[in-house]
């Protein structure tokens, strides 16, 4: 079993390399044609871009993107430069430098890559799943008998912060920073999913495709990982399964279908503040020309986020989201799952966690506010502040680099819910309905702790589940997303996910021995 683990590993690794090494490799050619119906299709009205492009790319042959962006890169900037300084704006093209690399750089491309799609996707994605599971499967007889195996976690170099793991850290960043702000390196990658791409909404990939058909592919087979070692938890199989379905159907299928059906692209479980931006003016404007269905998703999104989110989290706790539905969750929990031991239980990490994540609501409904004023009022300035200034501070520090760069990159480092214990605007919202307005708690029986610690070192969100265990004392914490890997990993049994009366359900003045019995009690019965 060991040798098919190990086979597998080299599999993995050469369809990993082959998928990050594309970003730097192919042909590009641009022809005179193409390029003709791409300045007609955008509207481009700049000559000096277009003559320069004429002269400096057209007709060309590139090596790879690393030749081709930079040259359309410089063409767009000083024509747009000189369009500035001459006030002509009608000239200047709004598109950013490197997203017209990148829209060109797909119609360039040429090649084996261009031409081989199914092969290339199967020496990427196809072995990476393969190598994968012949790595993950074995474990269904390695790991023996019930109970989960966490052996040697703290042992290896992958799960304590090795050298594996940063090398999976800087893969993870490598990844984000190229998706986000440097997209035309991702062209390779898409031409990977296009046919999987037209058949679902009509239209070739873009970088967001290649993001929303990987993410699937990871939590699918982290998923089977997590089957196996949980295999004999009912409650983590079926969570795990629920994270799944809902990213597969409503986060990746769905809004692909919608669009092809001439709708607007939607994700229906993704709720604000943790889609930002969906009071955006762009938006609003788009659901409202939207006709019936768009009345309907801008309807949907203010009800499930004034009315059925509390309402879950009142009967079901902030888990029936973050750990049931979330697509951030949904990752967390499956590629997250091997570092979950990192999240830092110190006092000053509580401190910070409580600071962040309430300012970045903060900030999610100030920027919101000006957002509507600015719509309804047509102005686009509140208080003298630009209202898309702010939007584009937020997308860039919140919705880029601290949710997605930082987010999932830190996995391997800082644990896997650094973004939904330290940044998510909506795990801050549903944490404060758990903590004041809720049935969900987990219950504690002190006198059958051991005081192991296996539930605190497992708390992804960084709560000391044991200081509260050995008191017997009900958790209710705003962080917590009842994920029930305290409960699962406690060899006593002492843990219990509850959606139970609200009375009784904190004590916090109480200093609790074995089953509830208050101390003072205790002594005045002697």
């Amino acid at each position: 079993m060991k040798a098919i683990k190990n086979i597998g590993l080299a599999i993995f690794l050469t369809g990993l390399t082959i998928f990050t090494l594309l970003p730097v490799v192919g042909t590009y050619n641009l022809s005179p044609e193409t390029f003709s119906q791409f300045i007609e299709q955008k509207g481009i009205k700049s000559e000096q871009f277009i003559s320069d492009m004429e002269q400096n790319v057209v007709g060309l042959r590139f090596e790879g993107m690393l030749q081709l962006s930079p040259v359309i890169v410089k063409n767009l900037e000083i024509a747009n430069a000189n369009h500035r300084k001459n006030k002509e704006y009608k000239k200047v093209i709004y598109t950013k430098p490197h997203d017209m690399a990148a829209e060109l750089g797909k119609k360039a491309g040429s090649g084996f890559i261009v031409k081989n799609k199914g092969f290339m996707w199967f020496l990427t994605f196809g072995l990476g799943s393969i190598g994968a599971l012949m790595f993950i499967l074995p474990n269904v007889l390695l790991l023996g008998k019930k109970g989960i195996k966490n052996d040697g976690i703290y042992l290896q170099d992958s799960t304590n912060k090795g050298w594996i793991a940063w090398l999976v850290f800087i893969f993870l960043v490598g990844f984000y920073l190229v998706l986000y702000f440097r997209s035309e390196y991702a062209v390779n990658w898409t031409y990977l999913v296009d046919p999987i791409s037209e058949s679902l909404s009509g239209n070739p990939a873009g970088h967001w495709f290649v993001y929303g058909f990987m993410y699937c592919v990871v939590m699918t087979v982290m998923a089977i990982r997590m089957y196996i070692k949980y295999r004999h938890n009912i409650y983590q199989i079926v969570r795990t399964t629920s994270v799944l379905f809902f990213q597969i159907v409503f986060a990746f299928l769905i809004p692909e279908i919608m669009v092809r059906l001439q709708m607007p692209y939607y994700d229906f479980k993704n709720a604000f503040p943790l889609d930002y931006d969906f009071f955006f003016q762009w938006n609003l404007k788009s659901l409202l020309n939207s006709g019936g269905i768009g009345i309907f998703i801008l309807f949907w999104g203010v009800i499930l986020t004034l009315v059925i989110v509390p309402v879950m989290v009142y009967f079901f706790g902030k888990r029936w989201y973050c750990s049931w539905v979330c697509g951030c969750g949904g990752l967390a929990e499956t590629l997250g799952d091997p570092y979950r031991q990192h999240s830092d239980k110190s006092l000053f990490a509580w401190k910070v966690e409580r600071w962040l994540i309430h300012g970045v609501l903060l900030f999610a409904i100030v920027m919101t506010g000006m957002t509507l004023y600015s719509f309804f009022s047509e102005t686009g300035t509140v208080l003298g502040i630009k209202t898309q200034q702010v939007q584009n501070t937020y997308s860039l520090a919140i919705g880029s680099i601290f949710a997605g760069v930082i987010g999932t990159g830190f996995y391997p480092i800082f644990g896997n819910r650094v973004w939904c214990r330290f940044g998510c605007p909506l795990a801050a919202y549903l944490g404060f309905v758990q903590r004041f307005k809720s049935r969900f708690r987990i219950t504690t029986n002190g006198g059958q702790c051991i005081s192991c610690g296996n539930c605190s070192t497992y708390c992804e969100q960084g709560i000391d589940v044991r200081a509260y265990a050995q008191k017997g004392e009900n958790i209710v914490r705003s962080s917590c997303v009842g994920c029930g890997i305290c409960s699962a990993v406690c060899p006593r049994g002492v843990l219990k996910l509850e959606n139970g009366p609200e009375a009784g359900r904190i004590n916090p003045t109480q200093v609790l021995l074995g089953n509830d019995v208050d101390l003072m009690d205790l002594v005045n019965k002697n």
